[in-house]
């Protein structure tokens, strides 16, 4: 069983490879594959700028339940659902997003409105205890104008 300290240290490792690749970017330094798709959804993503190179930023707690949103969920959210759509998991998404995106022109509107989707079958798949329901996130997109 994983204790919250070992959790604590899985976060932090995780969000300071967001930090690491934003800061090899703005240094100019050369990005690993993984690197140039964080500093990617990064770049779109201004309001985080400033924060990512704040000191103690992968320590710090962020409340959504308070109004605010977490960046590394967000940011993480828009990397997942590039590798869904990439890897056609659940089969089927990359058609669907094909599709959305004849109509929603915007490449990061587009990645924010399936992003809602995505969330909302996360959200119950936890709240449940099992796992996402793909066809529920393609019947969720589907249904975006």
């Amino acid at each position: 069983m994983t204790n919250e300290s070992e959790l604590h240290d899985q976060r932090r490792g995780l969000r300071d490879v967001y930090v690491r690749a934003w800061r090899k970017h703005l240094e100019g330094r050369p990005l690993e594959p993984l690197e140039a798709i964080l500093v990617d959804v990064i770049g779109h993503h201004p309001e985080y700028h400033g924060l990512l190179v704040e000191e103690g930023v992968s320590d710090r707690d962020f409340h959504e339940d308070t109004g605010g949103t977490n960046p590394f969920v967000h940011l993480g959210l828009h990397v997942a659902l590039r590798e869904q759509v990439a890897a056609d998991r659940p089969p089927g998404m990359r058609d669907v997003y094909a599709a959305l995106a004849t109509r929603i022109t915007d490449p990061h509107a587009l990645e924010h409105a399936v992003m809602d989707c995505l969330a909302a079958v996360l959200w119950e798949a936890q709240s449940r205890g099992g796992p996402p329901d793909e066809a529920q996130l393609l019947e969720c997109m589907r249904g975006l104008a």
